[in-house]
């Protein structure tokens, strides 16, 4: 592309940013979803900052069904004791704690430990936990200070160990790394950047071996084995799409498009019956579609807004909570909303588990809980 061309380009991303700045809240609406239902607002919560916490982001059950457990963001993994007791402290992902004292504190992540993923292997109670930095580690049913299992895959240390899940009947463990260039620190970078150096891989606890299943992704986050372990599930959060990664039958080795969606996903969780949860940070709109896919505007965005500027823009300028759940081949079965965030948002985990849904955000200072079963449409019946 010859220099006049890049001077014109370049001239009019600074004046769509500039316009998009103060006029995309006029024009440019969080975009409705068809079908979907504003319901979360009725969740009630679990205080994390009572316990000195943030960003539940994941959570998961031991198989004596106590909990949930959370990895927060200065490291640690807390465990719910109850109304009596609240929150208390099951594990940690680094023993130098001395200067962890804050909620959160990004220029000390990598030295306190950052969980993201948090799964239990039920046959033997052991903790699995994808700490971003720290890379992939275990600690067992009592807890205390977590193991390191793994670091690095065909030679590349992990920068930014995302999500899991885990099957027992073959003992493997399946996870993303999201990037090799950025980590959680940068991730509005990586995000605006167009980096497409995400990967899925296999973790194999016999032998403690590292495979890379898939690379080249947007942003990989959450994972989900199928119920019949045939295929393993990658969201690509900047393609606001999830992969099908096959692991037995005729198609094993390749990968399709499993689902789009109405927004960015995060993690993706299945419940009892095979279909999947979807949690997504934000609603795919105008703004947020530009910027993940199309480098040079996103990277003109990023010079010229703050953090905060930017993230209002992308969301829509309204903090909102936003799940969906998928049919074991793909369609989209259901909608949930809190559109105005009056209760949830910028969510990252939704857990189906006896008639409710457990919600972690990735940001805010607690865990949602949502009477699903209570407030299902008449139409469906179970």
């Amino acid at each position: 592309m010859d220099k006049k061309k890049l001077v014109v380009r370049g001239a009019t991303a600074v004046a769509v940013a500039f316009l998009a700045i103060f006029l995309a809240p006029f024009f440019y609406p969080v975009p409705k979803i068809k079908g979907s239902r504003d319901v979360l607002h009725a969740s009630r919560v679990l205080d994390l900052s009572t316990a000195g916490a943030v960003a539940g982001e994941s959570l998961d059950f031991d198989p004596k069904g106590e909990g949930p457990y959370t990895g927060v963001a200065d490291g640690r993994i807390l465990k719910w004791e109850g109304e009596s007791v609240g929150w208390r402290e099951f594990a940690i992902d680094s023993p130098h704690r001395q200067s962890c004292t804050q909620p959160s504190f990004p220029q000390l992540e990598h030295i306190c430990g950052r969980p993201l993923g948090v799964m239990f292997e039920k046959k033997s109670g052991d903790l699995y936990i994808d700490d971003c930095y720290l890379g992939l580690m275990v600690v067992g049913p009592e807890g205390g200070l977590a193991k390191q299992l793994a670091i690095e895959a065909e030679g590349l240390r992990f920068d930014f160990t995302n999500h899991m899940d885990i099957d027992e009947l073959d003992d493997v463990i399946y996870f993303t790394d999201s990037s090799k260039v950025y980590n959680i620190r940068t991730y509005m970078n990586l995000i605006m950047s167009g980096d497409r150096t995400g990967r899925l891989i296999k973790y194999e606890k016999k032998n403690r071996k590292t495979t890379v299943l898939l690379k080249g992704l947007g942003f990989p986050n959450g994972v989900a084995l199928s119920k019949d372990r045939s295929f393993v599930l990658v969201a690509e959060s900047t393609r606001f799409r999830v992969l099908r990664f096959w692991l037995r039958g005729p198609n094993a080795g390749k990968h399709d498009v499993f689902a789009d969606l109405p927004g960015a996903p995060d993690n993706i969780r299945r419940n009892e019956k095979g279909e999947f949860w979807v949690a997504m940070y934000t609603k795919k709109t105008l703004f947020a579609y530009m910027g993940f896919t199309n480098p040079w505007f996103g990277n003109i965005l990023l010079k010229l807004l703050n953090f905060s500027q930017l993230n209002s823009l992308l969301i829509g300028g309204t903090p909102h909570a936003l799940a969906a759940k998928l049919s074991e081949t793909g369609e989209i079965i259901e909608v949930l909303e809190d559109s105005k965030g009056k209760t949830l948002a910028f969510i990252s985990e939704v857990l189906e588990r006896d008639g409710k849904l457990w919600i972690g955000s990735i940001t805010t200072p607690y865990i949602g809980i949502y009477d699903y079963d209570r407030f299902l449409p008449m139409s469906i019946s179970r």
